[in-house]
């Protein structure tokens, strides 16, 4: 009873403040919003020149190269960037953009994989009646349903719970909560709702029993990021934009202003960084939407400008979908340091992040232990304790930087902006930079918006609201069958297929070879634990990817998701881009050499940027033996069921020979990877030392996928039963 007291109490509280800021507001954003749509009334208004078939890449370079003068030039390929040339080329504006790296090489790749309006700004809205803060959240949850739209299948709606273990915040959370559903207004998702403790554990079965009263379920947006990103740019090169990735700013290119004397921006001195031939691209407006590299183009613009940006590194790593629900995230409103950790499931693994610290810029942000053991700290206290988090588990992490920056318009320039800034220099170079994913099109139509009034470019308003993005005007839910029935493809092959390139799906199943099996007649996987399959390799080419490290980290997700499993997928990657880019036609050395450099270059990313370093480290030639007398008697008992003459070490011939005896085949390529895990001296054989080693940090949970661990132990139970060996990376322990 005191409970529906309270709850009503704030109901009556909530809606009245609810009321004060809604108002007129959600009048004017619905007329806003109409009229934006008269505008996309019909995609076949817009001019697409490149419908059935994009440019090549080298095609895109000639644009630029023999091009007199652009309009716009972007600078930048990350979400916000190509939204800008997606927003300038719709308004028949002639649009080019460069980006040194790929598309979506930076933080637009490394998010938390949601689209949201920000559950915590809204609250601190109505805490402080901050009506700036409000409007922020109203835009973002209007960009969020513009964004599932456009392109539903990169995207789709996903329950989140914020369990609760205290009454009194039972009814607080709840009254925030409908606020926030109250604010989306007609484009709320679906509406929230409260679980008793007995619900909240149906549907979160690994959630902490103790002390939980029950817990709220709120709708926010997730996506594949890069795909998005990706989705972004080639819509804008299907429109005619020139769009070239790995191609750099060397230097502005600047005139003289005749009626002023000043000089002003007029393009770039760009450098293809494959081939390194370089060259001038003119416009009439220049883009500066670099992210956390805003203040290295504010400086070539002008070496006094102050800094404005403060990046913040936030780390997220990946762990084993089995930690959570395959549709339901979790939220932890405040950590032990008053941070926010969103726990959520993604292409079923489970994604947990993120951390908020202060970070240097650098192309190449690399997650840091402590950060690692923060996150899984945070996770253990909301887990039952029957579940044990493991260091072992982590199968990837990274580090994006959020590019926090200060106002250089406003007095106060110390003050951190809250939302995003767009500036224009003396130079009338045009700077856009902070704000978050789920509101880079508004950032660009304001972008565009500015550029327009300031170099009058002319060209009308923004189309860019209900704009169907690349491969989502085409696909439905049930295309996938499609794809099984017409191409022989797995069924959890065409549903990653259709949920990743959307109506393109049907382009990439047609490039896939058969594989010379009853079943899937087409589609051979890359690794065998994920649905990622080699004519996504071939068709990566065609999306403008040029290294390995595009394909394992943005046009597919492998490395996000398993670090392991991405490196053994990288010589075949490798083999197919370099028949598909012609780095054949070198000389046989050359093609080695090059072949070589793309294999160290993707290893060296997934070792430093992807958590392999920290993985890795778990178990070196210097951990520490912790098992007692019992444990060390056991486990060489094992060992020399395998080293059978007491050599002090085993080979893959003692492993296949103890395999042969119980009947069982292993592939010795796959037999030297698994003994390769645990050769900490990488001498060629695992001596007795380093399998305790393994077995002690099995132990402790650091290491929990090692395939000889579970081998040797399964292989020893056989013996006497005949069992089948499992040798499959998906579990450990003993």
């Amino acid at each position: 009873m005191a409970f529906r007291k309270a709850l009503k109490g704030t109901v009556i509280i909530g809606t009245g403040a609810a009321a004060a800021l809604l108002g007129l507001s959600q009048l004017s954003e619905y007329r806003k919003t109409q009229a934006r749509l008269a505008y996309v009334a019909a995609e076949g208004e817009l001019q697409q020149p490149f419908k059935d078939e994009l440019p090549t890449r080298q095609a895109q370079l000639s644009t630029l190269q023999n091009t007199e003068e652009f309009d716009v030039l972007v600078i930048g390929g990350g979400a916000t960037g190509s939204g800008c040339a997606l927003d300038a080329v719709t308004r028949n504006l002639k649009t080019a953009l460069v980006e040194r790296n790929d598309f979506s090489s930076g933080t637009s790749s490394r998010s938390t994989k949601l689209i949201h309006g920000g559950v915590r700004y809204l609250q601190k809205a109505i805490m402080k009646l901050d009506y700036e803060q409000y409007m922020m959240v109203k835009e973002a949850l209007h960009e969020r349903s513009n964004l599932l739209d456009i392109a539903p299948h990169l995207s789709a709606p996903l329950p989140i719970m914020l369990p609760v273990y205290k009454w009194w915040q039972l009814p607080y959370y709840w009254a925030g909560i409908k606020m926030y559903d109250l604010v989306a207004g007609v484009q709320c998702l679906k509406s929230s709702y409260v679980l008793s403790k007995k619900k909240a554990l149906e549907l979160f079965p690994m959630l902490k029993k103790d002390k939980l009263v029950g817990a709220i379920v709120y709708y926010d947006g997730q996506h594949n990021d890069a795909r998005m990103n990706l989705a972004i740019a080639l819509t804008a090169a299907r429109h005619g934009a020139a769009m070239a990735n790995y191609t750099e700013v060397v230097h502005l290119l600047k005139k003289t202003d005749a009626g002023t004397g000043k000089e002003k921006v007029c393009g770039a001195r760009c450098r293809d960084v494959v081939t390194g031939n370089e060259f001038d691209v003119r416009a009439k407006c220049v883009i500066n939407a670099t992210g956390p590299f805003t203040d290295s183009l504010r400086k070539m613009d002008d070496v006094k400008n102050a800094n404005i940006c403060q990046p913040s590194a936030g780390v997220h790593i990946v762990i084993p979908g089995y930690y959570s629900p395959d549709n339901m995230g979790l939220l932890d409103p405040a950590t032990s340091d008053g941070r926010v950790i969103f726990f959520l499931p993604w292409e079923k693994m489970t994604i947990a992040g993120t951390t908020d610290t202060p970070t240097e810029v650098t192309a190449h942000p690399i997650p840091m232990e402590e950060d690692i053991n923060f996150i899984l700290n945070e996770v253990r206290n909301y887990l039952s304790p029957d579940v044990e988090v493991r260091r072992g588990d982590v199968l990837a992490a990274w580090s994006g930087i959020r590019p926090l920056v200060t106002d250089p318009n406003s007095k106060d320039t110390q003050s951190i902006c809250r939302n995003h800034i767009v500036h224009i220099s003396d130079s009338g170079l045009l700077h856009t930079c902070g704000g978050k994913w789920t509101t880079y099109r508004s950032m660009a139509e304001e972008t565009l918006d500015a550029a327009v009034s300031a170099h009058g470019l002319g060209g009308g308003p923004s189309k860019t609201v209900g704009l169907m993005l690349e491969g989502g005007k085409d696909w439905s839910p049930t295309m996938y069958i499609r794809l099984v029935q017409d191409y022989g493809l797995e069924n959890e092959v065409a549903q990653h297929l259709a949920a990743t390139y959307g109506g393109k799906a049907f382009e990439v199943a047609k490039m896939a070879r058969v594989t010379g099996k009853r079943w899937p007649i087409v589609g051979k996987r890359l690794v065998s634990e994920f649905p990622y399959i080699e004519s996504e390799v071939r068709y990566a080419v065609k999306e403008y990817a040029c290294t390995a490290i595009d394909v394992i980290a943005r046009r597919t997700r492998l490395g996000f998701l398993n670090v392991q499993a991405a490196d053994e997928a990288l010589p075949r990657i490798v083999e197919i881009m370099g028949k598909m880019l012609d780095w054949s036609e070198q000389k046989r050395t050359m093609t080695y050499k090059r072949r070589n450099e793309e294999l160290e270059a993707a290893k060296k990313f997934l070792y430093f940027e992807m958590g392999y370093r920290s993985r890795s480290e778990q178990l070196t030639n210097t951990s520490e033996i912790t098992l007692d007398t019992q444990e060390v008697a056991r486990y060489t008992k094992r060992f020399h069921k395998f080293d059978k003459d007491s050599k002090g070490f085993i080979t893959t011939v003692d492993v296949q020979r103890v395999l042969q005896n119980i009947g069982v085949q292993i592939d010795e390529n796959a037999l030297h990877e698994i003994l390769n895990e645990v050769d900490l001296n990488k001498n060629g054989q695992v001596e007795l030392n380093e399998f305790l080693q393994l077995m002690s940090a099995v132990q402790k949970g650091q290491v929990s996928d090692n395939r000889l661990a579970i081998l040797m132990k399964t292989a020893e139970e056989s013996l006497d039963l005949r069992g089948p060996v499992s040798v499959d990376r998906s579990g450990g322990g003993v």
